[in-house]
């Protein structure tokens, strides 16, 4: 298995030609965070996910977190490696200054986020959670549990989870039974919950678990959920941790891939009830979890840049030294990246994820426009393409992902389906990310259903207009751009019939938005991947033009900005043309039949 090499200037590049660091750091609170400082955060970063965590990652997958007498046993390293982390200030790099945190952007996080996925799945998925529950507490906790817990929260001395399913719920929390029951100033809580990700751990002194669960005269439906905090120990009114709370992992789940992430099933109140204290409103529950997980849905999408980034590197090295066969113009027998299809295998995996990178900076930065900038209005416009490029960052990138580490196998050969190579681990580690903090789906019945039916396409308008603008531009551009124009519009085009279909089909067709759905999602994550793929391709040809920085690098920049044009971007069309094929035939078949 190859080392991780963190592709620092390629997220340099992304940072500050697309995303826009240059404005993010004019924000208020953000002017620290320069172009020098943000740099030295990335190289110290590299650091530490290609020489402490991603050594770590095949150990991680061979010993997997065990569940001994009770407590999780995490594989050997990973306490070490935690420690690291804590220490060097990461856990709290975009947090709050009032809790400890460094208070950078979280354009900034972004990046630094996708090293560890891709260093070290599996181990990033803890501080990930821990980040979710950080961002719930700022947004709807009183001052008092602020205060108890966001300190530690932000600099990673404690870990956060997030408790939803049940065995019986999946994804449908409305029948979650789990139950809080008054107890003066706090809840009782009684029930199980399952897939809950680090559930349990010794990496830290204590877990912060945020709990959905009923109130005695709740109503019925996700209208009657509510929000905990059940820590595993108790914290004394001085901070010192008093007794173990009645919460504890009772099994690990046995899984595809992360095997060094625990899965825990954890049950609260087998004898007495877990104390909980609620977070947020009774019965709001869901609108308080939906603050962590649309983070985690955000955090989901730069794991599937990460696993893909990781297959890449692998498939590359591999095929610059695997030996096989003879190529045209070449004497005697050539290493396999010389073959033009495995080429193209190369070029769809690096293409996409590029692609895929740019989309996710980009949402990051808008986030943190909708959080900080001056202007009411322009936080609510940079709030509203945040709602519409969530699913696709979630969806999108992790459906793509999956094309990318199967690909990743596929370059190796026979030898990608043997172990020891490492393809696989990536190819098994990535499964899940379609899955966890809903499916591809769910995502995208949220987007036509929440973010284009319910404001008539207006967002969806606007994002089509900014992608019009760049059109405009590759006009100016020269013969290096040319032929990504008429791509990128063709692609632009598919987007708008297909959005237009939608808002003229959904009223008189029950099942058409839920049909169209993921074909749409995915048409739309292409053409967004084109227009920031354009955008580079701009962005490089104008540092040619000006004779500035690594030529070499851009030019590698307009290559793969026309092979995404020429080879990715065509798929639109299909996706359209599912799309318009409509519900019939996805619905005629008779249950009986499958």
């Amino acid at each position: 298995m190859t080392t991780y090499i963190a592709p620092t200037l390629e997220m340099q590049f992304v940072l500050n030609e697309l995303a826009g660091l240059d404005t993010v750091n004019t924000l208020p609170g953000f002017e620290e965070a320069t172009p020098d400082l943000v740099d030295a955060v990335l190289e110290e970063a590299a650091r530490l996910a290609s020489e402490v965590l991603a050594p770590l990652n095949k150990i991680g997958d061979i010993e997997g977190s065990k569940l001994i007498d009770g407590n999780v046993v995490v594989p050997q390293g990973f306490a070490d490696a935690y420690r690291a982390f804590v220490e060097g200030g990461w856990a709290g790099l975009s947090r709050n200054p009032e809790f400890d945190g460094q208070g950078l952007p979280g354009l900034v996080s972004t990046a630094v986020d996708e090293m560890w996925n891709a260093a070290n799945l599996s181990f990033s998925l803890c501080p990930l959670l821990t980040s979710g529950a950080v961002e719930a507490l700022e947004a709807h906790a009183d001052e008092a549990l602020k205060r108890i817990y966001l300190p530690k929260l932000v600099t990673g001395e404690w870990t956060g989870t997030m408790n939803l399913t049940e065995p019986q719920a999946g994804s449908d929390l409305s029948t979650v039974r789990t139950k809080a029951v008054p107890d003066g100033d706090h809840y009782r809580i009684t029930g199980q919950k399952i897939y809950i990700t680090w559930g349990d751990h010794e990496l830290t002194e204590n877990i912060v678990h945020l709990v959905l669960a009923r109130l005695p005269d709740a109503p019925d439906g996700v209208k009657g959920i509510s929000l905990f905090v059940v820590p595993k120990f108790l914290v004394n009114e001085d901070g010192t941790l008093g007794e173990h709370n009645d919460v504890h992992a009772v099994s690990l789940e046995h899984k595809l891939g992360v095997n060094a992430s625990p899965t825990c099933v954890m049950s609260f109140g087998d004898e007495d009830g877990a104390v909980g204290y609620l977070l947020g409103e009774p019965n709001k529950g869901l609108a308080c979890m939906f603050t962590m997980m649309n983070h985690a849905r955000l955090g989901v999408g730069i794991q599937g840049v990460a696993i893909a980034e990781r297959a890449l590197q692998q498939a590359v090295e591999y095929a610059r030294d695997r030996v096989q066969g003879s190529a045209p113009g070449k004497d005697g027998r050539v290493t396999i990246i010389h073959h033009p299809d495995v080429r193209r295998m190369l070029m769809l995996m690096r293409s996409q994820t590029e692609a895929m990178r740019a989309v996710a900076y980009l949402t990051a930065a808008a986030l943190d426009q909708s959080h900080s900038a001056p202007d009411a209005a322009e936080r609510a416009r940079f709030q509203t393409r945040v709602d519409l490029l969530t699913p696709v960052v979630k969806a999108w990138s992790t459906e793509v992902a999956q094309e990318v580490t199967t690909l990743g196998v596929q370059v190796h050969g026979g030898m990608g389906y043997i172990e020891e190579t490492g393809a696989a681990q990536f190819f098994r580690d990535g499964r899940i990310i379609t899955i966890y903090e809903g499916t591809t789906g769910i995502q995208a019945n949220d987007l036509v259903g929440r973010k284009i039916v319910r404001d008539g396409g207006q967002a969806m308008r606007d994002l089509l207009t900014d992608i019009e603008t760049v059109e405009s531009a590759l006009d100016g551009a020269g013969e290096a751009c040319a032929g990504i124009k008429g791509a990128l519009s063709e692609g632009r085009a598919a987007l708008a019939r297909a959005t237009d279909w939608l808002l003229e089909t959904h009223p008189n067709d029950v099942h058409a938005a839920g049909s169209a759905a993921v074909n749409l999602l995915m048409l739309m994550g292409t053409v967004v991947g084109g227009w920031q793929m354009a955008r580079a391709a701009l962005a490089a040809h104008a540092k040619l033009e000006s004779n500035e920085g690594d030529a070499k690098f851009y030019q590698s920049k307009l290559i793969t900005a026309r092979f995404y044009a020429e080879h990715v971007l065509p798929r639109s069309g299909s996706y359209l043309a599912a799309v318009l094929a409509g519900s019939e035939s996805i619905m005629a078949l008779d249950d009986e039949y499958f």
